[in-house]
Formats: structure tokens, sequence, C-alpha cells
């Protein structure tokens, strides 16, 4: 899905199993799946699979997270499912007595930045050339915490 989308962080196999391994950083992992709906007739009903619409990775490092990744499918965007992700995020990061939430995202993403300045992240600072495959700068945010 992150393949799919140009200004996701696209990272290999390896880093998703190390985000998912229970050694290391807290994480929390959320993914958003459609359900498809049930047969009318159960008895010609085969298992049927969930299909994936978005996910987020997030890392705790107290008394702050890092939102690393979140990605929605190109057919679930605009419909507030990136906003569904972030606001869960930031629920997690309430009960775990946290302070903040930051992250960094490409320059040229308006629709992801556009989300989190209506979250109420705030602009604090550019690292140049941050991302690879094109080379972008990075637009770095932070959300101080009630």
């Amino acid at each position: 899905m992150e393949r799919q989308s140009a200004t996701a962080g696209h990272w290999t196999e390896e880093q998703y199993r190390l985000a998912l391994a229970r050694e290391g950083p807290e994480r929390l992992v959320l993914v958003a799946e459609d359900f498809p709906p049930l047969p009318s007739a159960p008895e010609t009903s085969t298992h049927a699979e969930t299909s994936p619409l978005g996910f987020l990775v997030a890392q705790h490092l107290p008394p702050e997270w890092e939102l690393e990744n979140i990605v929605v499918a190109p057919t679930s965007r605009r419909k507030g499912l990136g906003k569904r992700l972030l606001d869960s995020l930031l629920d997690a990061a309430k009960k775990t007595n946290s302070t903040a939430v930051f992250l960094e995202v490409r320059e040229s993403n308006a629709a992801a930045r556009t989300l989190y300045e209506r979250t109420g992240f705030e602009q604090t600072g550019h690292r140049k050339a941050y991302y690879k495959n094109p080379s972008e700068d990075a637009v770095l945010y932070r959300l101080t915490l009630p």
C-alpha cells in the first residue's frame, strides 16, 4: 500500500519486521481494514479476507511519541481515515501521560501537512534533503499534549 503512495515513507520489509518485533522501543501499530459484506447464503460462503485501507506506525520515546509512518490507500483518501488513525495515536499518547507527538513529512505532501496543521501540530523546522527517491526536504512538526 505504501508503494502506491509517492509521499509515504518507504520502508523495507526488514524495517517493518523490526517495528513489529517485541524487542526494542514500544510501538503502536494501527491498521484500518474494510470488512466485506456478509454473504446472504452462509452455507455457500468462504472465509472472506479483509482489505487494508490504511495504517499508522508510531514509536514511544518517553515522554514523547514519534509518528513514523501513516499511509492511506488511494481509494480511501479524503474520507477521514487518516484523521481517525492520527486521533487514535493522540488518544494513546495521552493515556501514556506523554508530553508531545512529533513527526516529519515530505515538504510536497500538502494533504498530510494540512491534516497535521488542522489537528494542531506546529511546524518546528526543516531537514534538507531528508528523503530520497526523490530527494526532498522534510518539514518537522510537533504537537504538545495537554
